[in-house]
């Protein structure tokens, strides 16, 4: 399979297509908002010389001055496909203005989430620490499950998202929707056949002595809602963690963590159960809060697409600040 390093923005690798995943593209000036979406119900036209929108819109459009600036603040106008909504805007020759005959919904820019990878059957999206996936029953939290359901909204209001799998909320990294129930059924009912490969990195306390090794425990839920370890067999849901030592600091260590079984609050548990917790989750352990966030990242994903049987594989970088704790004391670069 080939395979494209992960530099920012996060992109996705993808075998045998040079298509990239999907990112929110940005204004370059400030009249301008995001790139509009496809008009098939859009005339064009192609600008000839220096003017500006309104006058362009008048003489070339032949519609009135009022039904101009009315069509300008509701969004219909765009210019090289970004819709523009002042009158004075400047145009030059060659750029393409496009006047709708509809309203043009405009999305609301995402927060704490990218998205890497959107086609007819799923979504796959970076999810910021501190960015819950889905409600906790509040109203008008912001979540990646609500925000998702916008923006597929916004081009087909019968459209929905369903949650294939979870993050914390204090865990960031890689994760997916589908975009209808047969496609969650199918994967979560082959979801240990579909994930070939899904690995986190988890920023630990302390010095892991053993480079590399293998956790295994049951795991249970108390009345608090915390997850434990039993080693009984049988005593919970049975839960396999492998971990390798990427890099050692001086007072904690970088691991990678790959899972053989996803259960709740898994890595969490098993690396209280190693006698290194995650660093910033005083739930199972932790006392330091240098990161402030939990020191966990769900940095690959790979899977066979549900529909095409595709391998696909997302890829984001090791955060800044789990790397930044990293380097050695004052006093041992000194030595």
């Amino acid at each position: 399979m080939k395979q494209k390093n992960r530099s920012n923005p996060p992109k996705a690798s993808r075998p045998n297509t040079s298509r990239q995943g999907a990112s929110r593209p940005s204004a370059s000036r400030p009249s301008a908002s995001r790139p509009s979406a496809s008009r098939p119900n859009a005339s064009r036209y192609t600008v000839k010389e220096t003017t500006e929108l309104l006058l362009f819109l008048i003489h070339t459009s032949k519609l009135g001055r009022n039904s101009a600036k009315s069509m300008l603040a509701r969004g219909q106008v765009s210019v090289d496909n970004v819709v523009v909504k002042e009158y004075n805007h400047p145009l030059e020759p060659g750029q393409t203005v496009s006047v709708s005959r509809e309203r043009v919904v405009e999305e609301t820019p995402l927060v704490g989430l990218d998205i890497l990878h959107e086609d007819e059957d799923i979504i796959v999206i970076r999810k910021d620490a501190g960015l819950l996936s889905i409600s906790t029953g509040q109203d008008n939290e912001i979540t990646a499950y609500r925000q998702l359901m916008a923006h597929v909204r916004a081009k087909d209001p019968k459209s929905r998202i369903f949650v294939v799998h979870r993050l914390d909320r204090d865990t960031s990294g890689v994760m997916m929707f589908a975009k209808s129930e047969r496609i969650q059924q199918q994967l979560q009912n082959a979801w240990q056949e579909a994930v070939k490969e899904r690995s986190y990195v988890a920023l630990v306390e302390g010095n892991v002595k053993k480079a590399e090794g293998t956790i295994t425990s049951w795991l249970k839920e108390s009345s608090t809602l915390k997850m434990y370890s039993s080693q009984r067999q049988g005593d919970g849901q049975h839960a396999v963690t492998h971990y390798k030592t990427l890099q050692a600091g001086s007072a904690c260590t970088l691991l990678e963590v790959r899972l053989e079984t996803g259960r709740k609050n898994q890595i969490r548990v098993h690396m209280e159960d190693l006698g290194h917790p995650i660093v910033g989750d005083k739930k199972y352990g932790s006392r330091s809060k240098v990161l402030g966030r939990l020191g966990l990242h769900a940095r690959v994903l790979a899977f066979s697409h549900p529909t095409t049987g595709e391998l696909l594989r997302f890829e984001t970088d090791i955060p800044k600040s789990f790397l930044a704790q990293l380097k050695p004391s004052s006093s041992e670069g000194r030595r």
